[in-house]
Formats: structure tokens, C-alpha cells, sequence
């Protein structure tokens, strides 16, 4: 039997569309750069000269570097030149006033990834940007897929004991090695992705792309763009030729999440992709052959779209070769304890907190709040468990976590209730855990008002950290009062 194997969600931490880095020696330029972008939701570093910029680089990792060709200290070619010899992966785009086709070669010689001429074209430059950071992220993301996941039966992102968890990894195990194209059906947050990616990292196609395509995210015009490519002049902003997925894809895997938001016109055409393993980019009349292994999830029930005329139904039965149906967590809640410790230790080493010396978590949840988290129905499954053991660590002043830490909506579905932020009388049917926490509350509440609402001295007072007061005032909803204009 395989060891222990746990299903996480998908990342729960916002970021930024990418940090960039912007070197040049105009503060106009730079400034309208960091404007443009930051609109756009990318963080963006500013550098004045080439020194300053070089050294950023070497402080911190870009996700893409815009770079000037003409700067006072050094040239964009030196520091481009320089960058290169020990960096093959950012992204290099060039910028200058001083442009020239000569230029331009040059610079794609030593590694720019291209060229901007000032004053350039907003959208064009936005839109390139963009395609570039998706296109480093994609391929870094399979880098290290392809480290992962090499040895049969080894899936160490997926944690489960249950029998419908075995059963489902021993199906993995079977069709990894194939070619035929396999559905993935369960409710959001159950991890089709991982499993998908587990597929791909165990079938001979390891070493080649896997590219995940989020079909409910992309409006019809765009993804077939994105899917099939297109030719420079194929539409208004198709200001050069593209590759498509399925032609990046070639040799190794594409995969559609939610398949079955895809409109009809996308469906014909994957149908032919998949019956012919041929395609034609947007505006060629040129057919491109492809060799793709196609995995397809979904959390819609896509017979029932056939049924109602919403689905091919010729598209589904070429999906549902093969399928995998991810059980809900509620179905498998023997898994939970292990899934509780993996986010622990996750979250623990992602904050630095409640470590022991091998840098595993200390931390565990008391007996009532285990008791209510295995209790509860987990409609958001693996998503919505994390969520609230990343909550757990980021809240908690002790290594056993109390109830009174899990979200609300989970206390709620158990029957707890939860105080309001004005507090009140406690019910005459109140609980211990409402008792306590309301006893807390009150004596926190007081020293707060001896100490003019002061936190710092009402913390000396009760004598703990401030930290751990802090995370009390949040977990028990205590609003926080202006501190008076005059003294005590």
C-alpha cells in the first residue's frame, strides 16, 4: 500500500501579476513606466543607472527587466551582456530612443528577448509583457514538474489514507503510462490539477510541456487565439505570429479546466483536434500537426450539459475516454488529520512560527475544534481546509489552537455561535467555550480602557506580548477605541 498521499488546494495568497524591473536613466520614463504598470497590477522596482539596476537584479529575483540601451555609467548592452552570463531566464526587453534595426539584432544576439523603441505603443508593450511572465512562469512551473513525481506511485503534493483516495491513485497509476485522453470530473477545491499534473509526471511524456488552460476564464475570441495561435494580421492587435497551447504543447500534455464552459464554436474545434491531431492557427490556411495527450476536468455534470444541448455530445464521449471522479472531502474524512498536519507544517514554515528543531510544526488544534472540523461538511473540500489552517497559524498565540480561531462559518455549521462585535448578555444556554471566550473578552476589554486604549501598556499589564494581544483583540472581535485627547 502507497504511503500517505494529501490533495491541496489551489494557492489562497494574492500577488501581483509579476514584479518588474524598469532601469533607465530618464525619471520621465521611468515614472510613466511604474504608472502604466502598476495600473496593470504589476509590482515594478525602479532603477536610475545601470549600477543600481544590476545590483537589484542581484538582491532579487524579476519576473520580467525592462532596460534602457543608452545610460550614462554603462551601456544596456554591457549590463544586458553581463546579466546573460549568469542568468538565461528573465526577461529582457530593451528600450531606447536611439533604435535601429543594427541595434535591435545586437541586442537579440546577447539575449534580449525584444525590442522597444521610445515613444512606444502602450497596449502593445502590455500586451508582450504579459505574454512573456505567463510564458517564464509556464516553463518554470515545468521545470519543476519534471522533478517531481518521477518514481511509480510517488504523488508527494497529494495526502490521503482513505480507500476512495487509494482507489482513485491506483487508476492514476494504470492510465498514467497511456495515451488516451482522460475526464476529470469533481467539485471545485477536490484537486483535478494535481492529479492532472500527477498523470502527466508519471507517463513518458514527463520530460515534455504540460499546459493548463483555465477555459472559464478566457472569453471565446481569446481562447481560441490562445489555443490554436494565429498569424500576424489575423485580427487588429495581431501585431506578429503566435503559437498556440496545442502547438507549445507538442510532444507533452494540455490540460482543460473546466471544460465544460467552452462555447460551442471551441468545442467543433477541438473535436477535429482530437479525432486528427491537426489544427490551423487564426488567419493560416497552413494545417499544423500535433502529438498531444489531452486531460480534461470538470465540476459541471457534462451529461447532463449534453442532455440540455449545451455540450456536444460527440466532444464528451471523445473526453471521457477514461474517467477519474476525485471523491469530496466529506466523502473522505479519515484524510483529514493528515491534511491538518501538511498545512500546518506548510503554514508554519511560511510564517516561521511554532517550529521545532527539524522545522516541523508544533502545532495541533484542540480536541473541541478537531472535533468540529471533522464534523463539518467542507463544501469549499481540500480549498476551504487549508484556508482555515492558514487562518489557525496566523492567528494562534499557543501551539494548541483553540475553537474559537476557526472561521466563522465553519463555527456556524457547528452550532457554535459566534459573538457579535458589540457583545451583549451571554444566552442562558451558553456554552463553555462562550463562557471562556466571553470572560476573556471582558477582561481584556478592561484593561484596554485603564490604559486610555493604549495596547502596548495594557499588554505590560496583562502581562503578555503585545503580539499575542493583538491576535486576541482580532479573534474576539474587540473594536478598537480612539485613545482619549487627555490624559487619565
Amino acid at each position: 500500500m502507497p504511503d500517505p498521499v494529501v490533495l491541496e488546494g489551489t494557492s489562497t495568497i494574492s500577488e501581483s501579476r509579476g514584479r518588474v524591473l524598469v532601469v533607465d536613466d530618464e525619471a520621465d520614463i521611468r515614472e510613466s513606466l511604474e504608472t502604466l504598470l502598476s495600473l496593470e497590477g504589476y509590482s515594478v522596482d525602479l532603477a536610475q543607472n545601470a549600477g543600481e539596476g544590476l545590483h537589484k537584479m542581484e538582491s532579487r529575483t524579476y519576473d520580467l527587466v525592462l532596460l534602457d540601451l543608452m545610460m550614462p555609467d554603462r551601456s544596456g548592452m554591457d549590463v544586458l551582456r553581463e546579466v546573460r552570463e549568469r542568468d538565461h531566464d528573465t526577461p529582457i526587453f530593451m528600450i531606447t530612443a536611439y533604435g535601429s534595426v543594427e541595434a535591435a539584432v545586437n541586442a537579440l544576439k546577447l539575449g534580449a528577448n525584444d525590442y522597444f523603441s521610445k515613444p512606444w505603443d502602450n497596449e502593445k508593450l502590455l500586451i508582450e509583457i504579459e505574454r512573456m511572465i505567463a510564458r517564464r512562469r509556464l516553463e518554470f512551473e515545468n521545470r519543476s514538474l519534471k522533478r517531481a513525481l518521477k518514481q511509480r506511485y510517488s504523488f508527494p503534493n497529494i495526502i490521503g489514507k482513505s480507500e476512495r483516495m487509494l482507489r482513485v491513485l491506483d487508476l492514476v497509476t494504470q492510465v498514467a503510462p497511456s495515451r488516451s485522453t482522460i475526464l476529470i470530473s469533481g467539485e471545485t477545491g477536490t484537486g483535478k490539477e494535481l492529479i492532472a499534473k500527477a498523470i502527466h509526471a508519471n507517463s513518458p511524456r514527463a520530460e515534455q510541456m504540460f499546459v493548463p488552460v483555465n477555459c472559464g476564464s478566457l472569453p471565446p475570441e481569446l481562447l481560441e487565439s490562445t489555443l490554436f495561435g494565429h498569424v500576424k494580421g489575423a485580427f487588429t492587435s495581431a501585431l506578429q505570429s503566435r503559437k498556440g497551447y496545442f502547438e507549445i504543447a507538442n510532444k507533452g500534455t494540455i490540460f482543460f479546466d473546466e471544460i465544460g464552459t467552452v462555447g460551442p464554436e471551441i468545442q467543433a474545434k477541438l473535436l477535429r483536434v482530437i479525432q486528427e491531431r491537426e489544427f490551423m492557427p487564426l488567419g493560416s490556411s497552413e494545417v499544423i500537426k500535433v502529438d498531444v495527450r489531452i486531460l480534461a476536468a470538470t465540476n459541471a455534470d457534462l451529461k447532463r450539459l449534453v442532455d440540455e444541448g449545451k455540450f456536444r455530445e460527440d466532444l464528451y464521449y471523445r473526453l471521457n475516454v477514461i474517467n477519474l471522479s476525485l471523491p469530496p472531502l466529506r466523502d473522505r474524512k479519515e484524510d483529514i488529520p493528515l491534511l491538518i498536519d501538511h498545512f500546518f507544517a506548510k503554514y508554519c514554515r511560511e510564517n516561521e512560527k511554532f517550529l521545532d528543531a527539524s522545522n516541523r510544526s508544533v502545532l495541533k488544534f484542540a480536541p473541541d475544534a478537531l472535533q468540529i472540523l471533522m464534523d463539518h461538511n467542507w463544501p469549499g473540500n481540500v480549498r476551504e481546509l487549508e484556508n482555515a489552517v492558514e487562518r489557525a497559524v496566523v492567528l494562534a498565540s499557543e501551539p494548541v489552537v483553540p475553537l474559537d480561531v476557526l472561521p466563522e462559518q465553519i463555527l456556524q455549521a457547528g452550532g457554535i455561535r459566534v459573538r457579535q462585535r458589540d457583545g451583549g448578555p451571554l444566552p442562558p444556554d451558553a456554552s463553555l467555550f462562550e463562557i471562556v471566550a466571553d470572560f476573556e473578552r471582558r477582561v481584556i476589554i478592561e484593561h484596554l480602557e485603564q490604559a486610555n486604549w493604549s495596547q502596548t501598556e495594557a499588554a505590560d499589564n496583562l502581562r503578555v506580548p503585545l503580539s499575542t494581544l493583538n491576535q486576541k483583540i482580532k479573534r474576539l472581535a474587540i473594536e478598537i477605541r480612539r485613545k482619549s485627547e487627555h490624559a487619565r
